[in-house]
């Protein structure tokens, strides 16, 4: 038998054993606790590494992709493109003018003199029939009375052999003379009939010639010109010498203004149209006139149309011999449009241009009408939603990929 002190001790050392397990369990647990800690650390660390792994090939996957097609999208050629403007209906064109009178006419001499007197100087408003100047005329004054006497003269022997005439055929019928004097007597009466006839004509001529001492206006109007004064010497407008001419007068009441209109225009232009005229000194202001009368006919030097536009102009404001611009409404084939010059491709095979469809090029013929300087009008061969390359490289070809930078509406189209 155990002492009682010794069986209450392992007594005792049992009941510590089943309140606490032995020391050597405990450390397992920690070992293994610890241990599983560890592998999650690690899966976590390999799990990071991984998805860095995975983020940075996918970041340099795409940045592969994204550089080729950067690189494919460069090596498309840039173009920039214009859609095509439709033209109006009726095309403004501005044409110089010149304003002319209605009615303009130098004045001329009739007769060879000295001017003795004038009475109207530039800026005169004269009426016709009013007297303009007078010239002398002592040679042809000498010579119309030299001619009176010759007349008077060639009468006296008309008058004469007027009664020898009628004597001898008095005597002839009693048979007092021959039939010989009598015909002689009537030949000397027709010969002094003729002279005296002959005298009275260039009586007539010279009070004609002596008549154009006074100049007369021809038309109401106003002297634009006086190119004489006192005592200069006058040649007459017939003669071969050098002619002076007196005076200048227009009537300004009614312009003309003529215009050379150029031939691809000329279709358009007919009589009765509109056409406003604008000056430089009249500044804002518009004169409308009306197209009366044109040549009907191409000149062949300038390649133009003459036209007549006639302006009224009662109270004068503008004056003869202005230069004018002419605004006329000419109109046009409504399926025409324009395009700038630099878009024009000159090819052997004729006039093209680059038109975009699809991301490709496509060479398009085209037919020229009017050439505006920048912009020129295409009468064939387009479309209002064409996208037309702007300054084409002489190298683009039809089938051409290329990329647009750079598209410009119709209305920014300078």
């Amino acid at each position: 038998m155990l002492p009682q002190n010794q069986t209450q001790t392992q007594t005792e050392d049992t009941r510590r054993i089943g309140e606490h397990p032995p020391p050597i369990i405990g450390v397992e647990v920690r070992e293994r606790s610890r241990s599983r800690k560890h592998w999650v650390i690690l899966a976590i660390v390999l799990l990071v590494v991984a998805a860095l792994l995975m983020w940075g090939i996918w970041s340099r996957v795409s940045a592969s992709t994204a550089l080729r097609a950067e690189t494919a999208q460069a090596a498309l050629p840039a173009v920039s493109v214009v859609s095509p403007k439709q033209t109006a209906p009726a095309q403004e064109i501005i044409l110089p003018g010149n304003v002319q009178p209605f009615i303009t006419s130098p004045i001329y001499a009739r007769t060879n003199g000295y001017l003795r007197k004038w009475y109207f100087d530039i800026g005169a408003h004269v009426k016709k029939g009013q007297l303009l100047a007078v010239i002398e005329t002592p040679e042809v004054d000498q010579q119309l009375e030299q001619s009176l006497s010759n007349l008077n003269t060639a009468k006296a022997n008309l008058a004469l052999s007027e009664i020898t005439k009628n004597r001898y055929q008095g005597l002839l019928n009693s048979n007092a003379v021959s039939q010989q004097d009598a015909d002689n007597a009537s030949g000397t009466y027709n010969a002094n009939k003729a002279i005296v006839e002959a005298n009275q004509a260039n009586v007539k001529q010279l009070q004609a010639l002596q008549s154009f001492e006074k100049i007369y206006a021809p038309f109401d109007g106003i002297v634009t010109a006086r190119n004489t004064d006192i005592g200069d010497l006058i040649n007459s407008g017939s003669s071969s010498s050098v002619k002076t001419d007196l005076f200048h007068i227009a009537q300004p009441g009614k312009l003309r203004v003529y215009v050379n209109v150029p031939e691809e225009y000329s279709q358009g232009i007919k009589t009765g149209m509109t056409a406003d005229l604008s000056l430089a000194e009249f500044p804002g202001r518009k004169f409308q006139g009306k197209l009366v009368r044109t040549s009907e006919d191409i000149n062949v030097t300038t390649r133009t149309l003459l036209i007549e536009i006639d302006v009224d102009n009662p109270t004068g404001t503008l004056l003869t011999g202005s230069y004018a611009e002419v605004h006329l409404a000419v109109p046009t084939q409504a399926s025409t449009f324009l395009l700038p010059v630099n878009a024009l491709l000159f090819r052997s095979e004729g006039l093209r241009v680059g038109i975009v469809k699809d991301g490709k090029v496509a060479l398009t013929a085209v037919t020229p009408g009017h050439d505006f300087g920048n912009q020129i009008e295409i009468v064939a061969g387009l479309k209002a939603d064409d996208q037309v390359i702007i300054n084409p490289p002489d190298s683009i070809v039809s089938g051409q990929q290329v990329q647009i930078v750079q598209a410009t509406l119709p209305g920014d189209m300078k």
